[in-house]
């Protein structure tokens, strides 16, 4: 993965944070460690608040228009979404990548809702989208939501067909509570999740991509302005290790990050935020 980090400020939550300052500290002191200043991650902050109609719900003109935007960064590195109203912006990255690969969600809500206004892309139902309309996107490996959300969305998809259930692989907050901790279990995902069709044929591995919506996280390791989870961050972390290690071919493309709650005015949580963005930047670039 490129030592790309890209700053999305849509709502100005990352300014009150001090995002872009912690990291570039953090960035250089790493790099002094090291000495090695070819591996320096570029951070760049592109400012989208002059687009109308993108919270929760994004119009097809600011969808467009998001999109020249980011286009030309390509879908390498690390990216901050900003809220978890901004999530869908997953999408958008992912259409930027240009051959065969897997997704790996963290995210305490299944975000495969039914579009409620006219296909209109929204928070809630990004991952369904993207299923529907990205060829090169295989399979979902979905982590977090309660069990309870996860059937009730497998009801809804069933209706439309088994096409989409079967791209999909179900991890409830309940399960991964059971097994993060058994690297046997995961070994099993990776078998799962390997290659389908031409690819499997070639005996290569689909390149990942990975999303963080801090809602699957608790409280006490940032506050979001949804209904959050237990799953903690270090469980996180680990999970994604012992993937990638029972996978050693596999090639990281990039990653997102959202989650933040701009309407939280307390200093003391938005430090807690930036700081678990921090550990989440640490354990990929330091």
């Amino acid at each position: 993965m490129k030592n790309n980090i890209m700053i999305m400020n849509f709502s100005g939550v990352y300014e009150i944070q001090g995002l872009k300052a912690a990291l570039e500290k953090k960035v250089d002191s790493v790099v002094a460690e090291a000495e090695n200043m070819a591996a320096k991650p570029v951070i760049t902050q592109l400012d989208f608040q002059d687009i109308p109609g993108t919270n929760c719900y994004c119009d097809s003109l600011a969808e467009e228009e998001i999109g020249k935007r980011i286009a030309p960064f390509g879908p390498e590195g690390i990216h901050f979404l900003d809220s978890g109203n901004y999530h869908y912006l997953t999408k958008l990255w992912l259409e930027l990548i240009k051959v065969p690969f897997e997704l790996l969600v963290f995210d305490h809500h299944t975000d495969m809702q039914c579009p409620a206004f006219g296909g209109i892309l929204s928070c809630g139902g990004w991952i369904r989208e993207a299923l529907e309309t990205n060829e090169n996107l295989k399979h979902v490996i979905l982590v977090g939501p309660p069990q309870s959300a996860m059937e009730e969305t497998k009801k809804e998809l069933a209706e439309d067909g088994e096409e989409l259930l079967g791209k999909v692989i179900w991890i409830s907050e309940e399960e991964f509570l059971r097994n993060v901790e058994k690297p046997d279990w995961i070994q099993k995902l990776c078998g799962q999740c390997n290659v389908t069709g031409a690819e499997a044929d070639e005996k290569e591995l689909l390149p990942l991509y990975i999303s963080i919506d801090k809602d699957v996280l608790p409280e006490s390791e940032g506050k979001t302005n949804w209904d959050q989870g237990n799953v903690v961050l270090e469980q996180v972390l680990h999970f994604i290790d012992v993937y990638m290690q029972q996978t050693p071919g596999r090639q990281l493309i990039g990653m997102d990050i959202c989650g933040e709650d701009p309407e939280a005015d307390n200093e003391e949580v938005q430090t807690v935020c930036r700081k678990t963005s921090e550990k989440i930047c640490g354990f990929f670039f330091c």
